[in-house]
């Protein structure tokens, strides 16, 4: 997807436009300056275009505090990563010194900048706007983030100077399979390993690999294309220009993938960052695939291997479809199952399933284990159907969708993993109403 920044001087109110356009509460609000200082992610849909959008800290230029060093590294990372710049002002204190720095900054950039005069809760406050066109940089949209006035005809304008697709997609036809996980677990070592040369830098120091780098790869007739990116920490811990400008990109990565590969460190163990990379692959319906690198280095005894999967899998929960392979990207033991399963996981994701034997499994399923009842009326699923593909949809039509538990949903999920594979697939399963009748009878009908 393409990237948006939203940037401009402390206390303009940018946290809350971005709240506003994600229609999220993802970006701390308060009437005081520098509250925003980990850098924060969301995405937007409007006129059927879909974009990144990252909310960044105060800018303030020349400052030697800690923190606005910080926050200005990254405003520039930003804007020199992002396909369109929007620089927020506030309407009611007008053109500041540092307003006319940062427009200076965006001037420098020859990136494509959209201007919002924010804050304009009322039509005199709009006019007021028109003091930011001395900032040079073009049109002056004025809006409320408070209230959403004016959001609309921004959009429309800021869309239309999104490009026709990301400059970072990967070549078409080339499945991206990236490799994921935490600094010095062993990704670039596994791409050289995979690749048969030395495309990345590899050292023992942890963060060596700050961009995420595309390699074409044909395997056994598969063409596909190999990311490895740079190590993913824990927000309060990106506290360099560097580490930020990491996340970023292989947050982007991530996106453009159809397979992640999470390579963990046998010596270290699942953590709690690994599972969040994890379920953020999840909610992005990506397939996912656990490579448990330096397996070389411990010490082998009676089923080590399968004690240490089944210690890694009572962390992962809900993850259990997850498949897991042991390897060793400094001897190069068993890399190649690597290719082996996402390629198997690519071809799962692409599966589409019989309505008639989905249906069948279906039946059996509930034979075997009855919906439970929903204020006091039997729930019935009537039949299913599988709806799209890459990710896999299954639609389970029967009369009282609001009466289907998450567990009996889970339930449903694990019979088709069991009849149907899906082995590193997220699968999505929905319940519609059969019939008007059954959709008037719902709660918010």
């Amino acid at each position: 997807m393409p990237l948006v920044a939203i940037v401009g001087r402390p206390n303009v109110g940018k946290s809350t436009l971005f709240n506003r356009l994600t229609q999220a509460r993802q970006a701390i609000v308060a009437d005081e300056p520098g509250v925003t200082r980990d850098r924060v992610y969301g995405t937007v849909e409007w006129n059927g275009r879909t974009f990144s959008l990252v909310d960044t800290g105060g800018f303030v230029p020349r400052s030697a505090e800690r923190f606005e060093k910080a926050i200005r590294e990254q405003v520039h990372i930003a804007i020199e990563e992002a396909d369109v710049v929007v620089m927020v002002a506030d309407v009611m204190s007008g053109v500041t010194d540092l307003d006319d720095e940062m427009a200076r900054t965006l001037r420098r950039s020859g990136q494509p900048v959209l201007v919002v005069g924010n804050k304009a809760d009322n039509i005199e406050r709009r006019y007021m706007a028109a003091s930011l066109y001395r900032l040079g940089l073009g049109e002056v949209f004025p809006v409320s983030g408070t209230n959403g006035m004016g959001t609309g005809d921004f959009l429309d304008a800021l869309v239309e100077q999104l490009p026709a697709s990301s400059s970072t997609t990967q070549p078409q036809g080339l499945d991206g399979i990236a490799l994921l996980g935490r600094p010095n677990a062993g990704k670039s070592l596994l791409a050289n390993a995979l690749l048969g040369r030395e495309r990345s830098i590899v050292t023992s120091v942890g963060g060596t690999t700050r961009d995420a780098i595309d390699s074409p790869i044909t395997w056994r007739g598969h063409h596909l294309t190999l990311i490895d990116t740079a190590g993913l920490r824990k927000r309060a811990r990106v506290a360099d220009n560097i580490e930020f400008y990491s996340v970023l990109r292989t947050r982007r990565a991530m996106e453009r993938c159809e397979v992640v590969v999470i390579v963990l460190d046998a010596t270290r163990g699942l953590q709690a960052q690994d599972i969040r990379i994890l379920k953020d692959a999840e909610a992005a319906n990506k397939g996912l695939l656990i490579a448990v690198n330096k397996w070389d280095l411990i010490e082998k005894v009676t089923n080590t291997a399968r004690d240490y999967e089944a210690n890694l899998r009572a962390g992962l929960k809900t993850l259990d479809y997850v498949p897991v392979q042991f390897i060793s990207a400094l001897t190069r033991q068993r890399v190649h199952r690597v290719l082996e399963y996402s390629v198997r996981i690519l071809a799962a994701r692409a599966e589409r399933v019989p309505t008639a034997k989905l249906n069948t499994v279906v039946q059996q399923a509930i034979r075997r284990n009855h919906p439970p009842s929903y204020r006091n009326r039997h729930v019935q699923i009537k039949y299913a159907t599988q709806v799209s593909t890459r990710p896999p949809v299954f639609a389970f039509f029967c009369n009282h969708p609001y009466g289907i538990t998450t567990a009996y949903r889970r339930f449903l999920e694990r019979r088709l993993r069991e009849a149907f594979g899906f082995e590193g697939v997220p699968i999505s399963v929905v319940f519609k109403a059969k019939s008007k009748q059954d959709l008037a009878e719902q709660p918010d009908a």
